[in-house]
């Protein structure tokens, strides 16, 4: 439904872009000379009509609603989650923190941030939301041998700062080898190995096949192999199968620098 009304018009001025047109009773309004007719000069009448549409406001605002609560359901009925951490694999001196994926809903993350014992860690962390759910984990160093600590990571979104919970941690004794993980490079042969690992095992430690965060330990008699190259890699220190047995000799785990593969 529209609603119209008219009024006339004389061409008092043509001037860059613009006419002034003149009501009877002189009053003066500025208005685009684009929009008059063809071949409309100085002194001509016109008639404009005005319109009202009354049914396009409608739907206008109906569509502006409509847009009003879609926004309002993608990014303001959702925030994000705290995060959600828990123990990977613990050793006497290291420990590894894992995450569930991040939910950030519409936010965006700004950093994420590691806190141990209620103290901020300068400990490198995933930098983008892709980073942290692709590799949900870190694994923090120096620890003290046979002490607890308490964990915790904060997040940083555009939508503010979540906290996780707070995970709480003890380092393994020095006693037994609980915690080391030990993965085997190039050895004399398949039967040294299986001695070796029946050993290890015997004192608590655990074997694996390929190199991972939770691999503490490589054992090998060659400097050279895949699993020797991975070690060098992440820095994780390679020993000769002398460790093993002095580990068991002496009922303890050994330093692996006395041990180290040159």
């Amino acid at each position: 439904m529209t609603q119209t009304s008219s009024a006339q018009f004389t061409v008092g001025k043509l001037d860059a872009g613009m006419a002034l047109l003149l009501t009877e009773d002189y009053q003066l309004i500025e208005f685009p000379s684009v929009l008059l007719p063809s071949g409309v000069a100085l002194g001509s009448v016109v008639n404009i009509d005005v319109c009202r549409d009354r049914d396009t406001e409608k739907r206008q605002r109906s569509d502006f609603r409509a847009l009003q609560e879609q926004i309002l359901s993608d990014f303001g009925t959702r925030q994000p989650k705290p995060p959600v951490i828990r123990a990977g694999h613990t050793t006497q001196t290291w420990v590894v923190i894992e995450w569930d994926a991040l939910d950030l809903a519409s936010a965006t993350l700004r950093s994420l941030h590691l806190y141990r014992d209620g103290q901020r860690m300068m400990q490198p962390m995933p930098a983008t939301l892709h980073q942290a759910n692709a590799h949900p984990a870190i694994k923090t160093t120096g620890l003290d041998v046979g002490r607890q600590y308490e964990f915790a990571v904060e997040m940083r979104t555009s939508a503010g700062t979540f906290f996780s919970n707070t995970l709480t941690v003890a380092t393994h004794a020095l006693d037994n080898l609980s915690g080391i993980c030990v993965c085997f490079g190039e050895c004399e042969s398949e039967d040294e190995v299986a001695g070796l690992q029946d050993t290890l095992r015997r004192m608590g430690a655990a074997c694996a096949d390929d190199v991972s965060l939770a691999t503490t330990h490589v054992v090998a008699r060659h400097p050279s192999g895949t699993v020797y190259e991975a070690a060098a890699r992440y820095n994780i220190p390679v020993v000769r199968p002398d460790w093993v047995l002095a580990c068991e000799a002496n009922g303890k785990l050994q330093p692996a620098i006395k041990y180290a593969l040159e």
